[in-house]
């Protein structure tokens, strides 16, 4: 496999680039605007919205295998190329359980994997009861094209659930409302023969719904950490995955572990991999889709500390000093995605500092608090105060 189309032209293929001249890999890309990030590190560019599957057949002929940056994809359409034997990885099968946010809780329920209790709305006979039965607040949840926090709502009484539900109430679904410690997550990467890796687990830490910063390894005891990587095994198991997959989850005060989301394709709480791991996700990905050995997931540091760099205002800056003042801090890796406009909670770059000290033990609480006051650094220059 020598030529990757990979659908989705945002930071998540930009950022395959390196690993795609490491592996003598070119990647062509379907994405709707030459502003999009990964234009400028393309072979060739199909442009075309990523759900228009006219446009991939036109990318399928100029590649090997096709991959996903983003799952907004039209999967009935695809599947009609799958059948002329395009190769799609991971292949559509795997992904038709995961995009409606309500079908992949229904599949991971009844792999016997644990999630928070739930039900649809379009199917929800006495509302009242079943609302009264799981209490507020409750989180809603929009079924299919949520992400960074958009279309996740928590909600604290039943006015505001009518009040949110005068749109079409099929489009969402009702869950309980989980007052987790901690959120976590693990990238897994599964070959084309069945061999899969796990990535540290990570602590990451919302505001908003929105990833502000992740501390990889987390601070979990060895048990937590061997039952994640258990259902990371399960779940690409059952979905025959060829690729990476992201896996959110919550760790409960009384330390339950459960799944809150899945993100099939390369994800944010990966990004501290660039810098910090022998083997990147975005590298292991192109590895896995392309047929080669999967690579060493292994920290090559202490630890380490990534910082999303958030939109705060609508504006056309590039925030070069910001950058500059980042950048000088010791250890700091920063990518910036190159967008041509900020707005509020849009993701313009990151930025992961290494901890390698060596008095500092891997995942230890003093190597969490290091990382918490790198992190507040970070964004003390970057927001303005």
């Amino acid at each position: 496999m020598k030529r990757v189309g990979v659908i989705g032209g945002g930071q998540l293929a930009w950022m395959m680039a390196d690993a795609a001249q490491k592996l003598g890999v070119e990647l062509v890309i379907q994405t709707p605007s030459e502003h999009d990030p990964a234009v400028s590190i393309a072979q060739e560019i199909v442009f075309a919205p990523v759900d228009d599957a006219s446009a991939t057949e036109i990318l399928a002929k100029k590649c090997d295998v096709i991959t996903f940056e983003n799952e907004f994809v039209n999967l009935q359409a695809l599947s009609l190329l799958a059948q002329q034997d395009v190769c799609f990885r991971p292949r559509l099968e795997a992904l038709a359980p995961l995009l409606d946010k309500y079908h992949q809780r229904c599949y991971l329920r009844d792999l016997g994997l644990p999630v928070p209790q739930f039900f649809a709305l379009d199917e929800a006979e006495n509302l009242k009861s079943k609302i009264e039965y799981l209490g507020f607040p409750l989180v809603l949840k929009s079924r299919r094209h949520g992400y960074d926090g958009q279309g996740t709502f928590i909600i604290q009484d039943f006015a505001t659930l009518e009040q949110k539900l005068t749109l079409n109430q099929s489009l969402f679904l009702l869950e309980e409302f989980v007052p987790f410690e901690r959120e976590l997550a693990i990238i897994a990467a599964r070959s084309v023969e069945g061999e899969i890796v796990t990535y540290p687990v990570v602590e990451t830490q919302q505001e908003q719904q929105v990833c502000r910063r992740v501390i990889a390894p987390a601070q979990i005891t060895p048990n937590q950490v061997a039952e994640i990587q258990a259902i990371a095994h399960t779940l690409l198991n059952s979905l025959e995955v060829v690729g990476i997959f992201g896996i959110e989850l919550f760790l409960g005060a009384d330390g339950k572990i459960l799944v809150n989301e899945i993100a099939p394709r390369t994800h944010n709480s990966g990004h501290f991999s660039l810098d910090a791991c022998e083997t990147s996700q975005f590298e292991q990905h192109l590895r896995a889709v392309c047929g080669l050995p999967l690579g060493n997931p292994a920290l090559q540091c202490a630890g380490a500390v990534m910082v999303n760099l958030l939109g705060y205002e609508n504006s056309h800056s590039d925030y070069q000093s910001q950058r500059q003042q980042i950048a000088e801090i010791p250890q700091a890796h920063l990518h910036w995605y190159g967008k041509t406009e900020s707005r509020p909670g849009r993701k313009l770059g990151h930025v992961t500092v290494l901890l390698d000290n060596q008095n500092i033990e891997s995942g230890s609480a003093y190597a969490n608090s290091v990382g918490a006051a790198i992190a507040h650094t970070i964004e003390s220059i970057w927001y303005p105060r």
